[in-house]
Order: C-alpha cells, then structure tokens, then sequence
C-alpha cells in the first residue's frame, strides 16, 4: 500500500521555496531536453480532445466539467471518474458519435 505524504507546513514550503535557484533550475531542465533526457507523459484525456478537433473549453463544456478539471486530467494530476472515464474512451474511439450527440 502506498504511503502518504504529508504536506509542507506553510513555514516549511517557504523555508524550501526561498532557497531555490529557480534560473539554475530553468536552465538546467533545458539541457535535459537538449540531450533527450525527458519523457512525455501520454494522456487519454488529451488524446481524445485532439481527436475531436476541439479546443479546451469547447471540450471541458461538451463533457460538462471545467477547463481546470480538463487541464488536471490532460497534465496527469488529476483522474476523471467513471462517467468521465467512458466518454473519454468513447471520443478516443469514436470521436464523431461523440461530435454527433452535440451537433457538430
């Protein structure tokens, strides 16, 4: 089972954040691209977007939930829930039945 992680204290994540070099940081998260040293995440909910055509708000309106929902699922940080999850599938798999129930 995997364990918690407990967040920062306000204090804590201050103590942290001042002590970062966020140029050296920058720069050095350039050079891995350069060299290939980065990895793309595939993303189902950012798959099916793309296979529809339509923009982020467009999408986020035609399953009803928010842009910043759409963006969690898109960059990973977040899951859809089951319902989600179906239409998700459905417009990766079949993106015009899922355009055809809106009228686009």
């Amino acid at each position: 089972m995997p364990s918690k992680v407990k967040p920062l204290a306000a204090r804590e994540l201050a103590v942290l954040e001042a002590s970062r070099d966020l140029g050296a940081e920058l720069l050095q998260s350039i050079r891995e691209m350069k060299a290939g040293q980065t990895q793309l995440v595939h993303s189902p909910a950012a798959e099916a977007r793309e296979k529809t055509g339509l923009s982020q708000s467009q999408f986020a309106a035609l399953l009803g939930v928010s842009v910043r929902t759409l963006q969690g699922w898109e960059q990973g940080r977040k899951q859809p829930s089951g319902a989600a999850r179906t239409l998700l599938t459905i417009a990766r798999t079949n993106p015009k039945a899922l355009l055809a129930v809106v009228g686009k």
